[in-house]
């Protein structure tokens, strides 16, 4: 089972979501950087803004930082989950709720953590949003933007919205990336992918490309003396490297699967539970999600340019 991303700046992530605390180790940040903890406190403060579950959110430094600078060491750290409510949670001891990754786990792994999800759990992006604000520290000038495209203007009672979150890193040197099968682009649709509840993934005019005609997508030289373009169809990554233009891409998220209304549950023994889940979800977590997909995006191009 992977818990591990990155070739060279590496993130293992550990902890469930009703569990003691999650966490995580980063292996490869470079020696002597003074740590910015303002920063990382953040965009911590923007993944719990507005959740139901209101978690503290501190981070207990265990090793590779003395005095707020990097040792070169791996990193470990924790937070602990002081607001679990573990018991809204027993009734899904023996069944599985649709939309889920209960039933898939339990055929995975031949056992669980039913309490929140357990590590299928957004509670474990904590710890990305650490390590990504790290990621982005290393990252010079290159600056990294996500943010909802819209937002719902009214999600209907006991039930929940999803959205499109669109990310766009600029200042990004030509030159970053790979081709064939370590491509920058297929890099970062991988890192989005393994964020909680991510759908579809596209980069520049994605989809839309393929009504488009070969005239039309191109995206020509702006002057003889610039190597930027007039357009940015292809989301400043070509042939797996980035051009030099910003890169831009957009990730779409599917509805929170817990709902406040009656839904049938599949128990182990085949029959069916109709049950109202407890538990604190949120309605609409895509602003959420936007700084997730910042740190992700950071890890990537750390990983590249440590």
């Amino acid at each position: 089972m992977s818990n591990t991303f990155g070739s060279r700046f590496k993130l293992t992530t550990f902890g469930e979501s009703h569990g003691l605390a999650v966490g995580g180790i980063i292996d490869g940040c470079p020696s002597k950087m003074t740590i910015d903890m303002e920063a990382i406190r953040a965009d911590l403060a923007r993944r719990r803004y507005g959740a139901p579950r209101q978690e503290e959110d501190e981070v207990e430094w265990l090793s590779g930082i003395k005095d707020g600078v990097t040792l070169g060491t791996p990193i470990a750290f924790c937070i602990r989950n002081k607001n679990t409510r573990p018991e809204d949670y027993d009734v899904l001891a023996d069944c599985y709720r649709p939309g889920h990754a209960d039933y898939t786990w339990q055929q995975r792994s031949g056992i669980r953590d039913h309490r929140g999800g357990g590590r299928s759990s957004a509670r474990e992006t904590v710890a990305r949003v650490v390590a990504g604000a790290i990621a982005k520290q290393l990252l010079g000038d290159i600056t990294i933007e996500a943010c909802p495209e819209e937002r719902p203007k009214d999600i209907p009672e006991n039930d929940t919205m999803g959205g499109v979150v669109r990310c766009v890193v600029s200042h990004v040197d030509a030159g970053i990336g790979n081709p064939v099968f370590d491509k920058l682009n297929a890099r970062l649709a991988q890192a989005m992918m393994t964020i909680p509840s991510a759908i579809g993934f596209e980069m520049g005019a994605g989809f839309a490309a393929a009504q488009m005609k070969g005239s039309e997508y191109i995206d020509r030289w702006s002057n003889k003396e610039s190597t930027l373009t007039k357009t940015n169809h292809c989301g400043g990554i070509q042939g797996g490297i980035s051009n030099g233009m910003p890169i831009d891409f957009r990730v779409a998220f599917h509805p929170v699967a817990s709902i406040a209304q009656p839904i049938d549950c599949l128990k182990d023994d085949g029959t069916l539970k109709t049950i109202t889940l407890g538990g604190r979800h949120d309605k609409w977590h895509v602003a959420r999600a936007a700084v997730v997909v910042e740190a992700m995006t950071a890890l990537v191009l750390a990983d590249y340019l440590v």
